[in-house]
């Protein structure tokens, strides 16, 4: 019998299925809960899950005793118990970078929407209006863009804004030969100079709620706010209050404290928050690339762990 591999969602890029061959592969659907984890891994008892939705805690690397490995599809591995699994000896892996062009050119976007007030034009223009002589969009060249995380995706954003003509500056204590083009700063920097903020961190117990109302007071008037990055990052009633108060001139965010948004959310409804529902990494291509690099991740470490199931 083949061992198993368990993916936290419906699907998997046949690509990565290709470099699987060999294995059984268990979908857990789309919304797994901590308990069909639990059940399908006693069930089965891979020796790798690859997790695209929902949590892997403690219960479920309990529940299987074969597992060697947990390979995220995607970059951020917050999702996951790293201190259980280091605990247990299983590696935490992840596709850094896969989706990295995906995700900045969903930062972009975001960006280019709140300052050119994309999404309100086109619902007036849509009603019949023309707002030609009473609308003025923010010019983006010139004005300074300020990133918090400096890896993959935020490097990849930073060149964009560099092309459009952006002063970029940058906090990462973990970032090395940054191109001439990313100043680094410190956050305090970041918060009085920039006229927006792009969020592109991990998020960590230390940085969470970090931009919150004390930071958001530390920023320029007018400033706009992005995060394609954890939702957990921004303190939300903090932020809704900022742009009520025209502090924050507007929001684009694509990913929120808890996922999915339900209805009654605050943010629904109100002007100057554009919203995606956490879709900035799901492009076909990188769907493709997190797939394999799930894939070749897990492998690498079935490869060279003791004991593990490692098929050729």
């Amino acid at each position: 019998m083949n061992p198993t591999i368990i993916v936290t969602g419906a699907d998997l890029a046949q690509q990565a299925l290709d470099l699987l061959t060999g294995y059984e592969i268990v979908y857990a659907g789309k919304t797994p809960t901590e308990d069909d984890m639990v059940a399908l891994c006693r069930a089965h008892n891979p020796v790798a899950i690859i997790v695209r939705y929902g949590k892997v805690g403690a219960a479920v690397m309990d529940a299987a005793p074969a597992l060697k490995v947990i390979s995220k599809h995607g970059s951020g591995t917050d999702t996951i118990d790293k201190v259980a699994a280091k605990a247990r000896g299983i590696e935490v892996v992840a596709a850094v970078g896969a989706n990295a062009a995906a995700v900045a050119e969903q930062a972009l976007a975001l960006l280019l929407a709140c300052a050119k007030s994309v999404v309100q034009l086109d619902a007036r223009m849509h009603a019949g209006h023309w707002d030609k002589a009473t609308h003025k969009s923010l010019e983006l060249g010139g004005r300074t863009v300020g990133l918090v995380g400096l890896g993959a995706i935020g490097l990849r954003f930073a060149k964009m804004a560099d092309a459009l003509g952006m002063r970029v500056i940058g906090f990462d204590p973990f970032a090395k030969n940054l191109p001439a083009y990313v100043q680094a700063v410190d956050l305090e920097t970041i918060w009085r100079e920039s006229d927006a903020v792009s969020m592109h961190c991990p998020l960590t117990e230390e940085n969470r709620n970090l931009l919150n109302a004390a930071t958001l007071a530390q920023c320029k008037r007018g400033v706009i706010v992005v995060n394609t990055a954890r939702g957990a990052l921004i303190d939300e009633a903090a932020l809704l209050a900022a742009v009520r108060s025209g502090q924050v001139m507007a929001a684009g965010l694509d990913s929120f404290a808890v996922e999915p948004m339900t209805a009654g959310h605050p943010f629904q409804g109100e002007k100057h928050f554009i919203l995606s529902p956490h879709i900035g990494g799901v492009t076909s291509d990188a769907y493709v690339n997190m797939g394999v690099g799930a894939a070749r991740n897990l492998l690498a470490v079935l490869a060279r762990t003791p004991d593990a199931v490692a098929v050729a």
